[in-house]
């Protein structure tokens, strides 16, 4: 199936509902549409709506992965503490065992994800976790 295809199929979030955005400024996404939507082209699984923060932020850039440089030649001003993100699942998982793992919008998160990373740990992290989950 082509990404526009499964583009246009309905996409979930970790709680169940239909998958909201994560953020317009800055524009994220693997498809650039300020969703965490996915595909098949989606090798890094970029599913997690997470908050920025300066030491997450500090973590990625050490580990490989710079989102704090600007690359104006695709389009990416960089990215500061308070940026909603669409982050790649394994890698908020690695800052998360380093102790560097930013509060994720659970809303915005694909369930996708939780192939990747339990739901019972994403909860803990959350921004917008409905009280009967932190029961």
């Amino acid at each position: 199936m082509d990404g526009e295809s499964f583009y246009n199929h309905q996409q979930y979030n970790v709680l169940g509902g239909p998958l909201i955005g994560c953020s317009t400024d800055p524009m994220t996404g693997f498809y650039r549409d300020g969703c965490c939507a996915t595909g098949p082209e989606d090798r890094g699984v970029h599913t997690v709506c997470a908050l920025m923060s300066d030491a997450f932020l500090a973590f990625s850039q050490q580990a490989g992965n710079d989102l704090i440089t600007p690359r104006p030649e695709f389009g990416f001003a960089g990215l500061k503490a308070g940026d909603f993100w669409c982050l790649c699942a394994a890698r908020w998982e690695q800052a998360r065992q380093a102790g560097f793992a930013p509060q994720v919008r659970l809303a915005s998160t694909n369930r996708v994800t939780l192939a990747i990373v339990p739901l019972e740990i994403l909860r803990d992290y959350a921004i917008d976790a409905p009280d009967s989950l932190n029961n």
